[in-house]
Formats: C-alpha cells, sequence, structure tokens
C-alpha cells in the first residue's frame, strides 16, 4: 500500500469520525433540550421459584400379560374383537379339549376304583384286629391288613391328584385374559397348532389406565442438582414430585399430570443414565404405549430467586449480558450481569442486580447510557417481545470501533 493510500484512507476515518462525534454531540444537545423520554421499568424482588428439567421418555403398558397357551392342542376358536378392551377372566380362545377331556375321565375313573378297594381294605383290618385279640389270626396276618389299608390310601391320594392334574390341563383350554386392558391382534388363527408355553404368543393385553413412563436422567446433571441442593441454592421438593407430559410428535401438552414413583439407585454402566418411572392417569386413551415423550419435572426450588423478563436483557458485541436500570435520580444505567436457569419468559439472575432495582423491559431503543428518563412501572402489565429491544446493542460500539481503528492505522503505518 503507498504512502498517499494510506494517508488518504486515515483522513478518511478522521473525517468520519469527527462527524461521528459532530452528531453524537449534536444528539446530546437535542436530548438536553427535550423533556424526558416514558421507559416501562419493574421493580425487583424476591421470588421462591421451581426449577424444571425436561426429560425425554417414552410411555408403557401400566400392565402387560402376553397371552400363551399351557397345553398343546388345535385352536379352535377365537372368543375376542382384536383391538378392543377385555376384562380379567374373559375367554379369549378355545383350544381343542378332547384329548384333555378323555384324560379327565380315566383319571375319574381310577378315582372311583381305588376309593371302592379302600373300603374293602378298611373293612379287612378292622375284622383282623378284632381276630388278633381272640387269637384267631397271626400278628403277621393283622400287620398285611394294615398295610394293604394303607396302600388303598395312598391309591387314593394318587388318584385324586392325577384328576385335579387332569382337570387343570383340561381348563387350559380354556384362555383367558389375566388383566383388564386393550388386547392387540391375534398372532395366530383358527385350526394352528399350539405348544405350551412356546415363543410366540397368541396376543398381547395391555392395561391403559393408568401408563407408566419410563424417563432417563443424566447421571451428570443428577449430581449438579444434588451439588446444588447440599449447598443450600436449592431447597429439595417434599412430597409428591409432580410431572408434566408433552408429546414429541405434535408439541401437545398432557391434560392429565402425573407422579413420580420410581427413581434408581444405580447408574447404567452402558449409557451414564439413571432411570425414572412416573404414572400418569390416561382414562380417555389418549396416551399409547410406545410414544416418544418428554416429561417436565419440578425437581427443587429456588428461595429468594431475582427474576427479570427475557425482554429486559441485551448482549454487548462480546455477548455478555446486560440489563439497562434506572437509578435513583432517574438515569439509565447499563449493568453487565450473570445470568442462571430460564424459568418460562425470564431469567434467573445469578449475579448483577439486586432486590428493589428498577429494571428497563419498554422504551430501550429511545435511550442510552445516561439519558435522564421518565419511568413507568409495568409489573402488573403485559409485557410484548420487541425483538428491536433484545437484540439492541450498546450505542458506542461503532465509536468504539472507530477509535481502535483510526488508532491501528495512524502508529502501525504497514497495517
Amino acid at each position: 500500500m503507498s504512502h498517499t493510500l494510506r494517508f488518504n484512507l486515515q483522513t478518511t476515518l478522521l473525517i468520519t469520525l469527527t462527524c461521528l462525534l459532530s452528531s453524537c454531540s449534536k444528539e446530546q444537545s437535542q436530548q438536553r433540550a427535550m423533556p424526558p423520554v416514558e421507559v416501562g421499568v419493574i421493580t425487583l424482588k424476591n421470588e421462591t421459584v421451581d426449577l424444571n428439567i425436561e426429560l425425554p421418555g417414552r410411555t408403557r403398558g401400566y400392565q402387560i400379560a402376553e397371552i400363551r397357551p399351557q397345553v398343546n392342542g388345535i385352536m379352535l376358536k377365537q372368543m375376542f374383537v382384536e383391538g378392543t378392551t377385555v376384562k380379567a377372566g374373559q375367554q379369549l380362545y378355545q383350544i381343542d379339549p378332547a384329548v384333555y377331556q378323555a384324560q379327565y375321565d380315566t383319571a375319574s375313573a381310577q378315582l372311583a376304583k381305588t376309593e371302592a378297594e379302600i373300603k374293602s381294605s378298611e373293612s379287612l383290618e378292622k375284622r383282623y384286629n378284632d381276630l388278633l385279640k381272640i387269637s384267631a389270626v397271626s400278628q403277621q396276618e393283622y400287620i398285611d391288613a394294615v398295610a394293604k389299608s394303607s396302600q388303598a390310601k395312598a391309591d387314593v391320594a394318587v388318584a385324586r391328584a392325577a384328576k385335579r392334574s387332569a382337570q387343570i390341563n383340561l381348563d387350559y383350554t380354556k384362555v383367558f385374559s389375566p388383566i383388564d386392558g386393550r388386547i392387540s391382534k391375534s398372532y395366530i388363527s383358527k385350526g394352528a397348532l399350539l405348544t405350551a408355553n412356546q415363543t410366540l404368543p397368541l396376543a398381547q393385553v395391555q392395561s391403559l389406565d393408568p401408563m407408566y413412563v419410563d424417563l432417563t436422567q443424566s447421571s451428570t446433571d443428577y449430581l449438579k442438582l444434588r451439588q446444588r441442593i447440599d449447598s443450600g441454592k436449592l431447597t429439595n421438593m417434599d412430597g409428591e414430585v409432580k410431572v408434566k407430559l408433552i408429546l414429541n410428535d405434535i408439541n401437545y401438552e398432557y391434560d392429565k399430570t402425573g407422579v413420580i414413583k420410581f427413581s434408581d439407585l444405580t447408574v447404567d454402566k452402558e449409557t451414564g443414565n439413571i432411570a425414572i418411572r412416573a404414572v400418569f392417569p390416561n382414562p380417555d386413551y389418549k396416551l399409547l404405549p410406545g410414544l416418544f415423550v418428554r416429561a417436565v419435572i419440578s425437581q427443587a426450588k429456588i428461595n429468594n430467586a431475582i427474576l427479570v423478563p427475557q425482554q429486559a436483557i441485551t448482549r454487548d458485541v462480546e455477548g455478555n449480558a446486560i440489563a439497562w436500570t434506572v437509578d435513583q435520580n432517574n438515569r439509565v444505567k447499563t449493568i453487565p450481569i450473570e445470568l442462571g436457569d430460564a424459568i418460562k419468559d425470564k431469567w434467573i439472575v445469578n449475579k448483577g442486580l439486586n432486590v428493589g432495582q428498577k429494571v428497563i423491559v419498554e422504551g430501550m431503543v429511545k435511550v442510552k447510557n445516561g439519558a435522564s428518563v421518565k419511568p413507568v412501572d409495568m409489573s402488573n402489565k403485559k409485557i410484548e417481545l420487541n425483538p428491536a429491544e433484545t437484540n439492541r446493542p450498546i450505542k458506542t460500539t461503532l465509536l468504539t470501533s472507530m477509535l481502535k481503528l483510526t488508532s491501528q492505522s495512524l502508529w502501525h503505518p504497514y497495517v
């Protein structure tokens, strides 16, 4: 770059800077002549707020029963409508009972035979006992009669057990629902050969009211939360922890509130997450098993928190948060602050602001740092979001940048 070109560039920058300074001076003069600008403010106060976390999860049936046959046989009849609600004890299938009916009849006959035999052996035992007293029979003959009677009693017990087993198998030919719930489609059809305890279920019944929601929370987030509670920054929630549910696909907030029923005591070694289970009422069956959802949980409380609307916060060129305040003399002052968690449309302020300070929430575009204003209380009014104010940088940014550039051009000829 030639010396003449550098000189022209420096001259242009100085002229521009002079114009900017002159414009700012005129603006300050005009502002002193004009009445104070009205700005909307709120007065900061201490509040107690719930610290909510949002966790991913999936819905699951409260009870799930897979229907399987417990005996072998041919399926004769399906006795339900797929996808409908069934009751506990309602018959779902009928398996061919012919073989098991025959086994039951055989066991019944065997029991009748042994019961008849026991009468004869008991009578013989009694007669030999009387004969033994007059030495009409030997001691050994009496002992054999007693053994025969005991054997007959044992045979009756065996026959009764066989009949009971046959009755159980006969009853298993009727397949019942073990729970109330919604039944799935049938995975087999009439005429299919069934085997006891087969891998493929006949159908599945799920209880949908109430409904489980299985959630996962990072162990790191959990430990951070516990650390903040132990340090006194947060207060642990007492009693039941309430949960709200948002359906992912349509971003719909479920109209029923659930509660946390279970939190795992161990961390999953593969994922590093902690399992949490919530229970939700589901009387209208709006929740179906397998839905991906988001759960909003109030895990702790923040006492004496200072909240400011998001509209009251701007950013400087380096991205630092800034609040526009009004002091006791009604002059604007920008204060760098440190923000914490977001609570709906507000920020928690960790550092920089104190209770009783007035923060500008409307009219920031009309004022600058140090200007006199007329504050209007907006505490009981709805504050509308104004993108021009929330994205507004500090007015001195351009002037500061020009000064830096001019200084570099004057002192570093090779720049």
